[in-house]
């Protein structure tokens, strides 16, 4: 609630310059001067809490850039945000896009969920307004040749992979005990498209995917889930969902007392602190390959603090909102121009880098960074940590995940 609190005041602060920026003629938004980067999440509905969280990401580096002079190559040019609600419906987020565009914004950043994200992107290059992708895992919003969309995170194409491959080798250390999982996904193309290449990649590591379970968004009950995978009696349960649903398929679990070698998921939408925090029984042991920051970089630390120290609670939502507005004012700044073919062309040669990633420099190739990488996550201790690779690793993994 208290991150909830600061997206609201934000709002509240930003509301009357976005407003004015929405309904000034062009003349004079062209006088204007600054940078507009129109900000698109599903801040109500039921990916509200994820979309704010992101929100929260934007709006530090817009106030960093800011407070630091500005884009200095556009003369010290502020960062304006323009605020728009996709309320969790990717027809909604195509609206703003339109509106947006109206009203003389020069780049957009979002839209979180793979769906909204695949919808307002596309509107978008209607008017070749460059986008910065802060999360969608769909890899089909990078390769629907749209010479405007950037994705400094990796896509669920390159996360399964890897995810499979920290699965294999945890087994393997472990003596390969785990050799059944069950599969359980949300409904849209996150869940659906994950679920899909980790039922192709898992046998060929040995481990043989019982069922696959999909669920509505939103669920409210788990309980007929729990005990069909109690039934089964499979060594992992596996999980891609967003925020509510993980945790109360996690919690359900643990009530229903499904005996498991362990709880695996990629790209768990409520695999983060708040869940530590307010469930730590439930989140123990729990592993998830995602996005987060290197867990062995002083740079990563600070920005915990700095998010900590504001009232807020650190999800994989909060960097990577960050990191795509520096993404994008990095291009404004070497473009030296709002102009959209420019603005492109220098997001099309980025190497920008920031060590709280375990990521190499970016490199673009057809709006994906070649340089992104996902890690392997575990709650341990009541925090969570990178525990593989090896070189991103603060601790070993535990597993199997002890009894009792």
């Amino acid at each position: 609630m208290q991150s909830m609190r600061i997206g609201r005041r934000q709002a509240a602060r930003l509301a009357g310059g976005t407003a004015a920026a929405l309904f000034a003629p062009a003349v004079l938004r062209a006088q204007s001067g600054p940078v507009r980067i129109g900000l698109i999440h599903p801040v109500t509905g039921a990916l509200a809490y994820s979309g704010q969280q992101c929100r929260v990401g934007n709006m530090m580096a817009i106030e960093e850039v800011n407070a630091a002079g500005g884009i200095k190559s556009l003369g010290g040019a502020r960062i304006e945000p323009l605020l728009g609600d996709a309320q969790s419906r990717p027809e909604v987020a195509v609206s703003e896009v339109d509106k947006m565009a109206e009203a003389g914004v020069h780049a957009f950043v979002g839209a979180f969920a793979s769906a909204i994200g695949l919808a307002a992107t596309q509107a978008a290059a209607k008017y070749n307004i460059p986008w910065s992708i802060d999360s969608g895992v769909s890899d089909l919003l990078v390769t629907r040749g749209l010479k405007n969309v950037f994705r400094f995170t990796p896509g669920y194409g390159s996360i399964t992979t890897r995810s499979v491959e920290a699965l294999d080798a945890i087994n393997k250390k472990a003596g390969s005990p785990a050799k059944s999982a069950i599969l359980v996904h949300e409904e849209s193309e996150f869940g659906s498209g994950t679920a899909k290449l980790l039922a192709e990649r898992l046998p060929g590591i040995g481990i043989e995917v019982k069922e696959v379970i999909r669920h509505a968004n939103p669920t409210r009950d788990f309980t007929n889930v729990a005990l069909r995978i109690k039934s089964a009696h499979p060594d992992l349960v596996i999980i891609t969902n967003y925020q509510n649903e993980y945790v109360l398929l996690a919690r359900t679990l643990v009530q229903q007392r499904v005996e498991l070698l362990g709880t695996y998921s990629v790209m768990g939408g409520g695999f983060n602190l708040r869940l530590v925090k307010e469930q730590p029984q439930v989140a123990a042991y729990m592993m998830d390959f995602n996005i987060w920051m290197n867990s062995k970089s002083p740079r990563a630390a600070a920005f915990r603090k700095r998010v900590e120290d504001a009232g807020n609670t650190l999800t994989f939502e909060v960097p990577v909102g960050y990191l795509a507005v520096r993404l994008l004012a990095d291009a404004f700044e070497r473009a030296a121009s709002t102009d959209r073919d420019k603005v492109i062309a220098a997001l099309e040669t980025s190497t920008y880098f920031d060590a709280m990633m375990p990521f190499e420099p970016t490199k673009f190739v057809n709006g994906q960074n070649q340089g992104a990488r996902a890690v392997l996550l575990q709650v341990l201790d009541n925090d969570i940590v990178s525990v593989w690779p090896d070189q991103f690793a603060a601790k070993p993994p535990v597993f199997p995940r002890p009894k009792g």
